[in-house]
């Protein structure tokens, strides 16, 4: 156990998002723990100098602060509190931070299970997507006691370049869900407009390029279209449309409880669970875009060397676009 001036930092879940920010918090000098249910997925890391755990128990004995990058809530709480599980091991002071997205009230009464013991539970869920979680351009809203946060804000700052502290427990996660399902909402308007255009006979390639330079497009809005919508391609996710389900329900649900309507966000969800009616639960979380086109009978597929030559003479705002990837579409429509 290290000085929580250089706290040993235990990480719990090493997928997509999870094994690029463990690696990041190493190559900022903190001592590692890391456990996941697939030993093999932490070789990279103890190869370079983290120590393995059996259990989430063990990173809790080892380590000061522990963050879990979990699918949701179900694994979150058989990690947290089962009988291995990190409520177990967890010492008073030590804190638990879940970058994972789920209700509210989940969190907050595994805030309440480890204040019991005199440990802390944060709620901490991230935005960036994998290409985020491997440069470090995450944001990452954590809801919490704000000097546990200061406490690990160092810890936070090396996985992400935006950590930022939203208010008691359960906080952070209220802007997870409205940046998310602001996102979804935004997202169909948008592409259900562009498919109108389409339709009337423009070239996909010649409306963008347009909108781009409307009001709106000056803003760069229209820059969510170039890496999946355009190319045609939703089968290498940044963020699967699981995750996109799970966050549009539980924004939705907490606006019928507020009684808040929510009618394109309604709309949304209604597109996104055709979409997992489908079977496309694990493609990227845009694959929903293929919707609209569907249902009118056209298919945008643009050549990614047109986009590159549009974005030469007029690139996107931030510096933050890569050269769209095709992926193999499979037997996917």
């Amino acid at each position: 156990m290290t000085s929580l001036l250089e706290p040993a930092v235990g990480f719990i879940g090493l997928g997509i998002m999870g094994l690029p920010m463990a690696a990041n918090v190493q190559k900022a000098g903190f001592r590692l723990v890391v456990h996941d249910r697939r030993r093999e997925t932490a070789e990279p890391l103890v190869q370079s100098g983290a120590t393995w755990a059996s259990t989430p128990r063990e990173v809790a004995e080892l380590t000061d602060v522990i963050f879990t990058c979990l699918p949701g809530a179900p694994q979150v709480e058989q990690v947290a509190l089962g009988s291995d599980g990190v409520h177990a091991g967890i010492r008073p002071g030590r804190a638990l931070f879940d970058l994972s997205t789920g209700p509210v009230d989940f969190v907050k009464s595994l805030h309440a299970a480890f204040a019991q013991c005199g440990a802390h539970v944060l709620d901490a869920p991230i935005s960036g997507g994998a290409r985020g979680a491997q440069t470090g351009q995450l944001a990452i809203w954590v809801g919490g006691e704000k000097s546990v946060y200061m406490q690990f804000e160092t810890v936070l700052r090396s996985m992400g370049d935006r950590p930022l502290y939203m208010g008691s427990i359960g906080s952070g996660l209220v802007a997870k869900l409205v940046n998310n399902c602001a996102s979804q909402a935004t997202q169909a308007a948008i592409v259900e407009a562009f498919v109108l255009g389409v339709k009337a006979g423009a070239d996909p390639l010649f409306l963008w390029k347009a909108i781009r330079q409307g009001a709106v497009g000056r803003r760069r809005t229209f820059d969510g279209l170039i890496e999946e919508f355009l190319p045609g391609s939703f089968d290498t996710p940044q963020a699967a449309l699981s995750v996109a389900h799970k966050d549009v329900l539980a924004a939705t649900e907490m606006a019928r409880t507020l009684g808040v309507p929510m009618r394109i966000a309604e709309l949304t969800l209604a597109d996104i669970q055709e979409a997992m009616n489908r079977g496309w639960s694990e493609r990227d979380c845009r694959s929903v875009m293929l919707l609209p086109q569907e249902r009118v009978g056209i298919r945008v597929k643009v050549d990614p060397n047109d986009i590159q030559e549009v974005l030469s003479h007029d690139p996107p705002a931030g510096g933050m676009y890569q050269p769209p990837h095709i992926a193999t579409q499979g037997t996917h429509p």
